[in-house]
């Protein structure tokens, strides 16, 4: 099965100096994890590991403490800096605040703040602690954070006077295990009641700015991030310190981090790819790490581009689209003579993206996988490679990727012929892997069966190795026999010219099983009508075929997405079905 975009294939530019990972197949023959471990300068005298040293101190210790490490920028348009020297420092005295309030090794501590430097330091200070840090997303509602905070059995939560006053308060008396609060001023009016609370500016103030890291073994418990299902509780997936080693070998070889680049990732560390790529990768890599604390804004994001002179950049599909929607003249109104690499995360991108990118940019987007579980990114699309639109690309050095399909006895079997679906499964041992559902020992051991780590997401590949999403096990379309991934069928929408986003569904039918049903959001200057309706569903026929393609299309203003960008076909499926709608914890709720 070859992909439509394959005549484009050999085009895709590349600029810069030459890949981290110039050859895959010889890179994945020499690769270990053991030796991946070597690159890392582990803790002095034979400590073992600890991400923070990792991320910080060995730089300092290197002679490199004069870098920026941290360029922070302000939604009002402030600059700060951060070297490493000043985030050892920072970072020393957070963990020293830690310790004076009773917190210690293997103790939860959650964040709910905004991209705020105080953010990064407190990771940072509670990795160096040794206690479990757990961030989460500012945009939370009450209740999702009480239940995080509640199953995740958090002691203390770093978060500032307006979020304090606005979303914790109430929720402390059903907080039993929460001892103390810090509180970041911000500017907000206090509340009267602040009993529990400490101010994070005097505590800082008070604190030694040097802090010796106690041993630490890889294994040791380091973060806390929640994933939600389709149905159930939020679970709590539990990463050690020994990710570091794959955060680090995964930001040379997906995300080709070099000596002096200038790195942004969009994503908000409440999310695992803030973490894992908006901290701890370009941070072990010695790297300049460009946060931005404001929310989308095209014209202000393609002005940091430029102007801060970034090498490379992740961002999210949802980003991507938002970009294309206003067309590619105003990216190219720009310069940026810095950027050699683009690429995406957080659900798969659609080929039109890519070679949107391309066009506007003069660079394809470079689509990678992973989730919460693995902790860092698994399959890619390498700067050093032929970019296949719409494929999630080829397995990192050091992981074994493969199609398999459940058994009876609940098991699981490898497919070894190309383009068959099925689900997508990893050999475990790779050093960032979940160790632990926080205090769910039967839900994690429900993830493995005959030797794989089942992810759930189902996925074919080709006779070249390339992997391709086909979407979520429960998301699957089962019509009239065959079984069709929605992200086939709203790429194919996406083709058309009036359309911006899609999401695909299947609704009950008595003969077919079910049918395809798509809903749209239109780009400015459409407005839905019977006949733009009667042309976006006869593109899909040309594209995908009478058995696949929709069968009816709703136009919506809007379409469901969780907070870290990723549409919610569930909820759409629940709303046309009038059934229960389920966690919505994650919901975007529009501003």
């Amino acid at each position: 099965m070859k992909s439509r975009w394959a005549p484009i294939i050999k085009t895709m530019p590349r600029r810069g100096p030459l890949p981290n990972l110039e050859d895959y197949a010889k890179a994945c023959a020499g690769f270990s994890w053991e030796e991946a471990r070597r690159e890392l300068a582990g803790l002095p005298g034979g400590g073992g590991l600890n991400i923070a040293y990792e991320a910080v101190d060995r730089h300092v210790d290197a002679g490199f403490g004069g870098r920026v490490a941290i360029r922070w920028i302000g939604k009002h348009g402030d600059v700060r800096d951060y070297t490493y020297a000043q985030l050892k420092i920072l970072s020393d005295r957070f963990a020293n605040v830690l310790g004076g309030l009773g917190i210690g090794k293997g103790d939860p501590v959650f964040a709910l703040c905004g991209r705020i430097p105080e953010l990064y330091i407190a990771t940072l200070g509670s990795l160096k602690n040794r206690s479990v840090f757990c961030p989460l997303f500012s945009a939370f509602g009450p209740e999702p954070i009480r239940s995080r905070l509640s199953i995740g059995e958090a002691k203390l939560l770093v978060t500032t006077e307006s979020l304090y006053n606005r979303k914790i308060a109430a929720l402390r008396d059903s907080l039993p295990a929460l001892q103390r609060v810090l509180i970041i001023r911000d500017g907000a009016v206090r509340g009267e009641e602040m009993a529990g609370t400490v101010d994070y500016d005097r505590a800082m103030e008070g604190a030694s700015e040097r802090f010796s890291i106690s041993p630490t073994s890889p294994e040791d418990r380091a973060l806390l991030h929640f994933t939600s299902g389709t149905t159930g509780f939020p679970k709590g997936a539990v990463h050690v310190h020994d990710a570091a080693v794959a955060h680090h070998a995964t930001g040379r070889f997906a995300l080709d981090m070099k000596p002096g680049d200038v790195f942004w990732c969009t994503a908000d560390p409440g999310w695992v790819t803030g973490t894992s790529y908006g901290i701890i990768a370009p941070l072990t890599n010695g790297i300049t790490n460009l946060v931005v604390e404001s929310e989308f804004d095209p014209e202000q994001w393609l002005d940091i581009l430029e102007r801060e002179k970034v090498s490379v950049w992740y961002t999210a599909p949802t980003a991507i689209r938002m970009l294309m929607k206003g067309g590619a003249a105003p990216v190219k109104r720009r310069r940026y003579p810095a950027l050699r690499l683009l690429a995406s995360v957080g659900e798969a991108l659609n080929p039109e993206a890519v070679v949107w990118g391309r066009e506007a940019f003069g660079l394809p987007f470079h689509d990678n996988w992973w989730q919460t579980e693995t902790g860092g990114i698994m399959i890619s699309n390498f700067a050093s490679m032929d970019v296949r639109p719409g494929s999630m690309g080829r397995p990192i050095p050091g992981i074994e990727a493969a199609i398999v399909r459940r058994t009876e006895n609940g098991g699981a079997e490898e497919i070894r012929e190309p383009d068959v679906q099925g689900e997508l499964a990893l050999r475990p041992g790779w050093p960032s892997m979940f160790r632990a559902y926080w205090n769910e020992p039967e839900r994690y051991r429900q993830c493995f069966a005959g030797g794989f780590y089942l992810t759930g997401d189902l996925a074919r590949r080709d006779e070249d190795g390339y992997f391709w999403f086909i979407g979520r096990s429960d998301d699957v379309i089962k019509s009239s026999g065959h079984l069709i991934g929605p992200f086939e069928v709203e790429s194919a929408l996406l083709e058309h010219e009036a359309v911006a986003e899609a999401a695909a569904i299947g609704v009950p039918d008595p003969v077919a099983g079910e049918l395809v049903k798509a809903f749209v959001t239109l780009k400015p200057g459409y407005a839905g009508s019977p006949e733009l309706q009667r042309g976006i569903l006869g593109l899909a026929r040309s594209r995908l075929g009478a058995a696949v393609a929709p069968k009816e299309i709703e136009f919506r203003s809007a379409l469901p997405r969780t907070r870290s960008g990723k549409i919610m076909r569930r909820l759409l499926k629940a709303q046309a079905l009038g059934l229960p709608e389920g966690d919505l914890s994650t919901l975007e709720v529009p501003s």
